[in-house]
């Protein structure tokens, strides 16, 4: 809703995907080489304590090649010879059941710089998942599709099966970060997550901040990079370990925009941009392809709400500034077009199916087919919003506009909602699309009040308010 060098992270995950059988190892690790040059390297770990609260913490490594650490934050970093050892500061000591810590360093390498492979955790070792099929806390089965396109539907790609994504937003990861407060609005654990999976949805859409997920310097080290990167994979696991298809969406996004319609005047990420930046978009995108290219269930949603519209007078400038970027009129940075991050997407060898919204903040769709990138994958779907206060609300526009794309391509509404408080006007969204058997998101899974804005929830638990109660009860009869 509207509302230095760079070095991509290479995350080295270490603890493998559970199991519908195995539950959660007395501590997990993951060890990242966020950025490596001629004769050093700096690292990053994400220590997660699954056994009893500790008071302080202490864990150690080895090096197989000999690297050394020079310097290091977030924790007291010492090596003698080959092992390394992370003990808590002061201020970081305290580490609940659950809860994560991350630290990082600096360090020197020659010849090679192989990944560590044993962790301990105050003298216990990590990763090492211990089996139990009677564990009821098992996040689920881990059944959720690899979606591909089919002419105008999206469909199971391991059965043929037409697949319709209805679920809900998770807002959260696309501020928080940014402003300096942490990763996510409210709880992502397990029992939060399998609260949206008992409304009966199928998918849930993460908004994703740029400057986070690459961790540029205007962001906490503690809340972007290898940190945000880990914290949004292990959503992605528990969202897709109960059968959910999680979308991975860029929300806010670098560069200063301060025509018409401006959300804020920063040039960093912090508000909905009218297009995505050329300096830093791409990258974004291809660091995402990169560490989910393995993972085709899930989705990425190139930008959430173009605007270009709104900074020219001419809506065929503001299509091929939409397309392919570059000095687009009234937009003061140099843009990334929607072609652009289609082609980071499918350099980075990702074939995930990928979403791209139209104008007027995914509104107008009219021209999208005229524009639709050039996809050498094939699986490309129309990403469309729609709120009661939208310009295209109502069932003649959509049969006039929409239509016409549902007829060629797959369409997702990515955001559906009303400002009221009620649901009548989702209750007519819902229908069009069921009646076309198309696709549509709630926004959103977080606990504002609905007076304010959309939202469905008024606790992590899942009780509705009073917009909410709407989706929810169609999102089960539809899929129950």
């Amino acid at each position: 809703m509207a509302c230095a060098a760079l070095a991509t992270a290479a995350l080295v995950p270490l603890t493998s995907a559970a199991s519908a059988a195995a539950a959660a190892p007395a501590c997990s690790v993951e060890y990242s080489v966020t950025s490596q040059w001629d004769s050093g390297f700096q690292g990053a770990v994400k220590v997660t304590n699954n056994g009893a609260a500790k008071d302080s913490w202490s864990l150690t490594f080895d090096f197989a090649d000999g690297q050394k650490v020079t310097q290091g934050w977030n924790a007291k970093w010492s090596q003698s010879g080959t092992t390394v050892t992370a003990a808590s500061e002061s201020w970081n000591g305290a580490l609940a059941s659950g809860g994560s810590v991350f630290a990082g360093f600096i360090g020197s390498w020659s010849g090679a710089n192989t990944v560590p492979k044993a962790f301990k955790l105050n003298g216990v070792t990590c990763n090492e998942d211990v089996t139990d099929p009677t564990d009821p806390t098992d996040p689920g089965d881990g059944t959720a599709p690899a979606l591909k396109v089919s002419g105008n539907k999206l469909v199971d790609a391991a059965t043929g099966a037409t697949h319709r994504m209805l679920g809900v937003n998770r807002s959260g990861a696309e501020f928080m970060c940014v402003q300096g407060y942490g990763i996510f609005d409210g709880p992502v654990d397990d029992a939060s997550v399998k609260a949206i999976a008992d409304w009966k949805a199928n998918t849930v859409r993460i908004p994703l901040n740029e400057e986070c997920w690459l961790g540029l310097d205007n962001i906490k080290p503690e809340y972007g990079g290898v940190a945000y990167q880990s914290a949004i994979k292990d959503l992605v696991t528990k969202v897709e370990a109960h059968g959910m298809t999680p979308i991975l969406e860029m929300h806010w996004s670098y560069g200063q925009y301060t025509g018409n319609s401006a959300g804020c005047s920063d040039v960093h990420a912090t508000c909905q941009k009218p297009m995505p930046d050329a300096q830093y978009a791409p990258s974004f995108w291809s660091s995402v392809a990169t560490a989910y290219k393995g993972d085709p269930a899930v989705a990425f949603d190139l930008f959430n709400e173009p605007y270009p519209d709104r900074a020219t007078s001419s809506l065929s400038d503001a299509w091929a500034c939409w397309k392919d970027g570059g000095t687009c009129p009234g937009i003061g940075y140099e843009v990334a077009g929607m072609q652009d991050l289609v082609d980071a997407v499918r350099a980075a060898g990702a074939g995930n199916l990928i979403l791209a919204g139209g104008l007027a903040y995914s509104n107008d769709l009219r021209q999208w087919l005229d524009h639709e990138p050039a996809d050498p994958a094939g699986n490309i779907a129309a990403a469309y919003h729609v709120y009661n206060f939208n310009t295209c609300a109502s069932e003649s526009c959509w049969d006039e506009q929409l239509a016409p794309v549902a007829a060629q391509v797959p369409l997702v509404a990515g955001e559906i909602g009303e400002n009221t408080c009620s649901h009548g006007f989702v209750d007519q969204v819902m229908k069009w699309f069921d009646d076309r058997q198309l696709s549509y998101l709630g926004w959103t899974w977080n606990t504002w009040d609905c007076s304010s804005g959309p939202s469905l929830i008024s606790d992590y638990a899942g009780t509705p308010t009073a917009f909410g109660i709407g989706l929810r009860d169609h999102l089960r009869s539809v899929n129950g």
